[in-house]
């Protein structure tokens, strides 16, 4: 089984998968079977004059709920051995569980931040599902694309707009430095936060954060704080994965 994010957004990738794979082997694209067309979302980086809607679903708890359902059941069709099905479904229930804590601690700590605050300015487009979900607003991102040539008009009217929405600050990335979102805060008058981390996970292989829940918990215990917020039930959480990380990773 081949398993990728989908909605087109790995377009390379796939077509890599499909050239290679094994005869027999499953592609499952787990955006394209969680999500429906009604709940797609275009926006600035994903507009619908291009034809493929914002794929970032994985920040947002709810769907990563049914990601891990679509996995299970995949994995569940394919497995021979009866003691392999039985553990990966107990993995499952105990994945959902703390799924439904963090989802719930994330509303939580949501509630601590004033409502005109829950405003994100990112380097990147990936949290328009969370912001759906857990009401907030995005009112903008810098695509990685863009950093080395942004337009004075578009400068310009971020700034503004930054300016006009009052947010505390602006969220950049540690991976990804971006001066455009520096120079916006400078202007005006924001905290920039270069923290963010996009798919690098924190601490290392079999450290008990080192796992996706951990990533999405330090970006929201880092959010939540920078706008004013009280993260401490997100940071109360247990994110440890479920069961043994026993991948290698050779980068």
């Amino acid at each position: 089984v081949i398993f990728v994010n989908g909605l087109r957004l790995e377009d390379p990738t796939l077509e890599l998968a499909r050239k290679h794979k094994r005869d027999g082997a499953r592609l499952v694209m787990l955006g394209d079977e969680v999500l429906s067309e009604d709940e797609y979302i275009y926006d600035f980086s994903f507009p619908r004059s291009g034809g493929k809607p914002n794929p970032h679903l994985w920040t947002d708890p709810t769907f990563a709920r049914r990601y891990v359902d679509v996995i299970h059941d995949t994995v569940q069709d394919v497995e021979t051995d009866v003691d392999a099905r039985v553990a990966y479904t107990g993995n499952r229930d105990r994945l959902q569980a703390k799924l439904h804590d963090f989802d719930v601690a994330l509303r939580e700590a949501t509630d601590t931040i004033r409502r005109p605050q829950r405003k994100l300015l990112t380097y990147h487009d990936a949290y328009a599902y969370f912001a759906r979900t857990y009401d907030w607003t995005v009112i903008g991102a810098i695509q990685v694309e863009s950093f080395d040539d942004p337009t004075p008009k578009e400068l310009a009217a971020l700034i503004e707009q930054v300016r006009e929405e009052d947010v505390p600050a602006i969220f950049g990335s540690e991976v990804f430095a971006s001066p455009v979102l520096e120079q916006i805060g400078r202007e005006a008058g924001v905290r920039y936060v270069d923290e963010l981390r996009d798919d690098d996970l924190p601490g290392e292989p079999g450290d008990p954060e080192h796992s996706w829940l951990g990533l999405m918990r330090f970006d929201y215990v880092t959010m939540v704080r920078a706008l004013g917020g009280d993260p401490s039930a997100l940071e109360a959480l247990d994110v440890a994965d479920v069961a043994p990380d026993q991948a290698r990773y050779p980068q």
